[in-house]
């Protein structure tokens, strides 16, 4: 396995494990963090997974460049190359009426569909979660089957509320807080994506799978009372890797 070693500023480098968005990719990049998790290095105190690379900061007073490389060597040549055979999938809600889908109607233009044909499309699939990036909490997922064939708009909008879902081709993101964003809004959960009150506030995690469920507006407004009651569990299970 090639691995490349990026500096970023004087106290972070960026391990690139491939140069390509794959899940094989990914799961070397998730690998190298639980690998450094179980056997940590002094001096690192943050670590950040992305597509194709593992962000590492570091203290430089505590650890050098050099120091920190020969480290991240060392546990990448002593990384188990072990198959993934089971996935966690999470079910997230979601509501496409209405406001909450503001552009279902245009994406099924675009794709010559019927709304209740691309509501199919985009909820008969499992997502899987690449990464969490642009803001805390924000999911960039993707399926592997059925792409829609629009990307993201011509002109991207200044404000989109939290808890929309975006979609573009075969991805498709949780958007955390209110904030731009130039992708399509297709459905809203009614789920805090990124909650900071919590042990544990992110909805989803990368290397995790998400499985849309559709809801009606009705039971979206109960879900959300549920939600900020804190009475609301996300359903999650395993499921063999087929």
């Amino acid at each position: 396995m090639e691995v490349k070693f990026l500096i970023a500023g004087d106290c972070a480098v960026s391990i690139q494990m491939g140069n390509v968005i794959s899940l094989e990719v990914n799961r070397q990049v998730r690998m190298l963090q639980e690998e450094l998790e179980k056997h940590p290095i002094h001096g690192v105190t943050e670590m950040v997974p992305t597509y194709a690379s593992l962000m590492i900061h570091y203290r430089p007073d505590k650890i050098s460049f050099e120091q920190l490389k020969e480290e991240v060597m060392k546990r990448t040549c002593g990384m188990e190359q072990v198959e993934d055979t089971k996935k966690i999938i999470k079910e997230i809600p979601i509501c496409y009426e209405g406001e909450l889908g503001m552009d279902l109607e245009e994406c099924a233009a675009l794709e010559n569909l019927s709304t209740e044909d691309v509501i199919k499309m985009h909820s008969g699939h499992e997502y899987y979660a690449y990464m969490l990036g642009f803001a805390p909490g924000h999911a960039y997922m993707a399926r592997f089957e059925e792409p829609f064939h629009f990307k993201r708009r011509p002109t991207p909008r200044v404000h989109i509320s939290a808890r929309s879902i975006v979609v573009q081709e075969n991805l498709s993101n949780l958007i955390p807080f209110d904030q731009p964003c130039g992708w399509n809004i297709i459905g809203t959960t009614p789920l805090t994506i990124c909650d900071y009150t919590k042990k544990d506030p992110f909805l989803v995690h990368a290397g995790e799978w998400v499985k849309f469920i559709p809801v009606s507006r009705r039971e979206y407004d109960k879900i959300r009372e549920a939600d900020l009651r804190g009475n609301y569990h996300v359903k999650t299970y395993e499921k063999a890797v087929e």
